[in-house]
């Protein structure tokens, strides 16, 4: 709640959004899919400041405007139970949205060891396919370093075997056996950090997120690729990769309550300008399309887009797991500037912290 109306404030007093906007102009806004709550107080702003233009009354006012929002602050505070004239600098709630690519989201655990070597706190993960999986395992307590050497093992027969079927060409019953070997724990609940699976629904095509029960069949469910893998039934839905619903899974991990989200997208075509080698390389550069055109939403939702260039790299690239751990870490330290941002300097959190009490009530200007 405090949040809420710290951001609702900021955001007015930085002139985001004018008083006399209409609800239909808020909801158009890139702020929309931002934060969806500070956008429901911006709904009840602009209903009134619409009313009253529509009767006649005068634009509210840059005094009455400065007065909401030190009213905004003090309110916060007060929900909060924290008295002080200036809310005490910290650190934002990190959470990571990690998209996917198969054997390329490998590039996955090399942004993970430089948030760890950075000493950079994640506190939520979202995840989809590939991306699902290896969050999985870093929720459930598998550093970056022991990812890793696991990659550098893995092969394709090891999550999958290849099938006669009329939904696919394989099926991933194999990763329940490695993600038993793999994960620390067995369910969400469990987990060391929380996180969101995601996956598609098959006969309605609505997203699908996963937060609660048995971890294994949620993330094979994230990871089968329609046209290869054999759908996933959990629940009694027939599900398919997230990839389709959520391709970048921005929006899952804001919902959970990040301040700050951090999104990894696997830049790059699966088709090398050689032309396919079969019908996976097909199946593959179609979604990669389709994936590109439509993540703009998701990418709206993140503070931060990183893009590991893994071109050139197939979705069976397991033996180059060492240069794909390399690309990512690559693409992680050029990001390091702008997340560094996010965090008070020390000084500035000594100096936060020896403010004292000083508020009284709000008075007009």
């Amino acid at each position: 709640m405090k949040r809420t109306l710290d951001a609702a404030a900021s955001y007015l007093q930085e002139g985001l959004l004018a008083p006399g906007m209409r609800v239909r102009e808020v909801r158009q806004t890139p702020l929309w899919t931002r934060n969806l709550a500070v956008l429901q107080v911006f709904d009840s702003v602009a209903e009134v400041t619409g009313r009253c233009q529509e009767s006649g009354v005068e634009q509210v006012k840059m005094k009455s405007l400065r007065k909401f929002v030190r009213t905004m602050r003090a309110l916060g505070r007060g929900v909060a139970g924290v008295p002080s004239a200036v809310t005490p600098s910290r650190n934002p709630s990190i959470g990571l949205a990690l998209g996917g690519g198969f054997a390329r989201g490998v590039a996955h655990i090399g942004v993970l060891k430089v948030l760890e070597e950075e000493g950079i706190q994640v506190r939520f993960v979202a995840g989809t396919s590939v991306g699902a999986l290896i969050g999985a395992a870093y929720c459930s307590g598998v550093s970056a370093e022991e990812l890793e050497k696991v990659a550098a093992r893995v092969r394709f027969r090891d999550l999958a075997r290849w099938t006669l079927s009329r939904y696919g060409f394989a099926t991933n019953l194999r990763m329940i056996g490695f993600l038993n070997k793999l994960l620390k724990v067995k369910t969400f609940e469990e987990l060391r950090i929380p996180l969101a699976v995601t996956a598609t629904d098959f006969t309605t095509g609505e997203g699908v997120v996963f937060r609660s029960g048995p971890l294994a069949d949620p993330v094979r469910a994230s990871c089968a690729y329609p046209g290869v893998f054999l759908p996933v039934t959990v629940n009694g839905r027939l599900l398919v990769d997230g990839m389709l619903a959520h391709s970048l899974p921005t929006q899952p991990v804001r919902a959970m309550g990040a301040e700050r989200v951090i999104a990894v997208n696997l830049r790059g075509r699966w088709a090398n300008g050689e032309g396919p080698r079969h019908i996976f390389d097909v199946i593959g550069q179609c979604f990669s399309i389709a994936q590109e055109m439509n993540c703009s939403q998701s990418r709206q939702c993140a503070d931060l887009v990183i893009e590991p260039n893994v071109t050139g790299y197939r979705y069976d690239d397991f033996e180059h797991s060492d240069e794909l751990v390399r690309i990512g870490e690559a693409a992680a330290r050029q990001a390091l500037p702008e997340i560094r941002k996010w965090f008070p300097l020390p000084a500035e959190q000594a100096a936060s912290a020896a403010v004292t009490p000083a508020l009284g009530p709000a008075t007009a200007d």
